[in-house]
């Protein structure tokens, strides 16, 4: 199958290097500390983050930092097809882990001692990217709720079809089966905190691809920064600063 066509488009119209549109909408869930909703084209995900507070299960404890607590899930609806996945999959468990590492890699952990902060994701809409869509999510939510940072980190994907590195992979493209790399950064200390790759590469294009989703991760966090500028500016308002 053509997932670049001889114009240089991919399936979806986009050129090689462009991204799908992104949308965030800060304090969608009212009752959690910090929240938010992230769009990369119609992956859709929904972020809820309740902490720092008191551990609930007293063995898990840590005197030295907090304890930060992770949970993806996809809605029965998400998907094409209306498979009923049992909660606690593999896979839902392997990308718990994966966000759960990232966030603990920019939480300062260690201002918060003897408390856990839990950070809930749902996909609601998949469409290939769910992990870097999750990641973003969860940033602006840990944001929302005022919880200390190292920095944002941000994540996208990048992969290698019809020997063209492609950015921000969909559904289609990344059910193709070819190499897929996901990142994640933090943007302002230029430090890598997730790479994820699927398939083999060789080197030079390996670099190629991954450089391509590090611009990716860039392009997020001015993106996330001006939806938190402007989150700023509308509570100044309503608090009439």
């Amino acid at each position: 199958m053509e997932y670049v066509s001889p114009e240089g488009l991919r399936l979806d119209g986009r050129r090689p290097t462009e991204m799908r549109q992104l949308r965030a909408e800060v304090g969608v869930v009212a009752k959690a500390d910090g929240s938010a909703s992230f769009e990369m084209g119609n992956t859709k995900v929904i972020a809820a983050v309740y902490g720092p507070r008191e551990v609930q299960n007293k063995g898990q404890q840590m005197n030295d930092q907090a304890l930060v607590r992770c949970e993806y899930s996809m809605a029965n609806f998400s998907t094409g097809d209306r498979m009923r996945k049992p909660k606690g999959d593999r896979r839902s468990t392997e990308i718990s882990l994966v966000i759960r590492q990232t966030m603990e890699a920019c939480i300062l952990t260690h201002l918060m001692p003897r408390s856990q902060i839990d950070i809930f994701v749902q996909v609601l809409q998949a469409d290939g990217g769910t992990r870097s869509a999750c990641i973003n999510a969860a940033t602006l939510a840990l944001a929302d709720a005022g919880i200390p940072m190292r920095d944002l980190v941000t994540s996208c994907s990048a992969g290698y079809l019809n020997s063209t590195p492609l950015l921000d992979l969909n559904y289609v493209e990344d059910s193709a089966g070819g190499p897929d790399v996901t990142v994640g950064i933090l943007p302002k200390l230029d430090k890598v905190t997730l790479l994820q790759m699927d398939a083999k590469l060789p080197i030079d294009i390996f670099e190629n691809v991954m450089q391509l989703a590090i611009e990716g991760c860039k392009a997020v966090a001015n993106y996330i920064r001006e939806i938190l500028l402007e989150n700023t500016k509308q509570l100044e308002f309503r608090r009439g600063v």
